[in-house]
């Protein structure tokens, strides 16, 4: 999720870190070095000049915090103007009653519809779901299907053409559920049949919530349609879509938040509970390579993992079956590259050619490979040899090269980790956010 954006960020603060003091020089580099970042992420022209001047403004003239060092306190101002550039914290209710999601043709609103409720039954409430998209052919059968995967009751009804009626008997139909939510029609663009359609159904259901999806891939043309919706129908948050799969989600989310519309979810896959709620603070955190400790802590407990193993992990002390047994945890709290971004004071880079989610792919037949092995193997993989490879490879119905490719990637986490271990204790940006952050 903004790559561009993140690696540039990464690597200005990097400079900082690195350099022997701070000086005028130092700071006009560092501003260069984060505009070209925003600007890659497709951050305005405008808004990034803006945001450098700031920082180059406070870095010179405000005098670091008791107990702060001059680098600390430039990497305090970046983060803190990145955060008001991302726009402020919206409250998210966790009982909102009535939601209406509204959104153009494309948007990804039924999806976003099916990721909300199932962010809410995982809160322990119970979501139903209402069709009011009329127009669309294959919205009433999107939406219950979406529902069905998630076992979430429905009323769809493919014959009813008037909204106002689907709305009324699907209102009778859920009395006793928490949180209904409502599909509301889009458009190929927001015109006045639209509008006038959106609030005549809002003025029937009268909606606690009333949110906007947006795809990410529209980029600084995202704020213009927030603005006009805004004006139109009124809404009172954004939900910010395929933000994995666009550069252009930094344009996204900062012209949003200068037209005041907030963003209240993103996103981040095409799986159901790919979502997050978006706070501007953690956002950053992890564009800016903090971590976001307490999303991390969120998903652990989320799928019930184990501290002791994580521990392990962590420490690069794991053996293959541990290995094997979190990183199977670490599947359902989403990539394992969204994961590691999670964890505070991350100094280290992947290693070159290193790439997580093709790995993360072939992880079927590693199970496979892994079952094959006999228990001290398990526990000290330095035994495994080129005859004991040809033995696992025919047990687990595998190639050697499988074997050796597994092996490999084993050893690679464990250095990962081992770096990652001692950057935590070591590393500048892991001091920082414990000072700053309370990590």
């Amino acid at each position: 999720m903004l790559e561009k954006l993140s690696s540039g960020l990464k690597e200005a603060l990097r400079k900082i870190t690195g350099a022997g003091y701070i000086d005028k020089n130092v700071l006009e580099d560092l501003a260069k070095d984060i505009q070209k970042a925003l600007l890659a992420g497709d951050v305005g022209v405008k808004l990034a000049s803006s945001l450098t001047e700031r920082i180059k403004d406070r870095a010179l003239n405000e005098k670091p915090p008791s107990g702060m060092t001059p680098k600390e306190h430039v990497i305090k101002i970046v983060y803190e103007e990145l955060v008001k550039l991302v726009g402020k914290k919206s409250e998210v209710s966790l009982k909102p009653g009535k939601i209406m999601f509204i959104g153009l043709y494309g948007s990804g609103k039924t999806t976003s519809i099916g990721k909300i409720a199932r962010f809410y039954q995982k809160k322990g409430l119970k979501p139903a779901l209402i069709g009011c998209d009329i127009h669309r052919p294959a919205a009433m059968d999107q939406l219950a299907q979406l529902a069905n995967q998630i076992n979430v009751p429905y009323y769809a009804p493919k014959e009813i053409k008037n909204l106002i009626e689907i709305a009324k008997r699907g209102l009778e139909q859920f009395k006793k559920y928490d949180i209904i939510i409502f599909d509301a029609s889009g458009r190929s663009s927001l015109d006045e049949d639209l509008a006038k359609e959106l609030k005549n159904l809002g003025e029937f259901v009268k909606p606690d919530e009333v949110l906007l999806t947006i795809p990410a891939e529209l980029g600084q043309a995202a704020g213009q349609q927030a603005e006009g919706f805004k004006k139109l129908v009124g809404i009172t948050g954004i939900f910010l879509t395929k933000m994995d799969g666009t550069a252009r989600g930094g344009g996204a989310i900062t012209s949003c938040a200068v037209t005041g519309a907030p963003i209240k979810f993103i996103g981040t896959g095409e799986k159901l509970d790919a979502i997050e709620v978006f706070d501007p603070e953690r956002f950053v955190s992890r564009l800016i390579g903090f971590g976001d400790l307490q999303s991390l802590l969120e998903k652990a407990k989320e799928i019930d993992f184990k501290p002791e193993a994580a521990e392990k992990i962590v420490s690069g002390k794991f053996t293959i079956n541990e290995f094997y047994e979190q990183i199977k945890s670490l599947e359902k709290m989403g990539p394992m590259k969204s994961v590691l971004d999670m964890i505070p004071g991350l100094p280290m880079k992947i290693p070159k050619g290193f790439d997580i989610s093709k790995e993360e792919g072939k992880m079927k037949k590693w199970s496979y490979i892994i079952q094959s092995m006999t228990k001290e193997e398990k526990e000290d993989p330095t035994l495994i040899d080129a005859n004991r490879i040809k033995r696992i490879s025919k047990g687990s119905g595998t190639s050697e090269a499988e074997v050796r490719d597994m092996l490999k990637y084993y050893d690679q986490m464990k250095k990962m980790m081992k770096m990652f271990s001692g950057g935590m204790k070591r590393g500048v940006f892991s001091k920082f956010a414990k000072k700053f952050k309370g990590f």
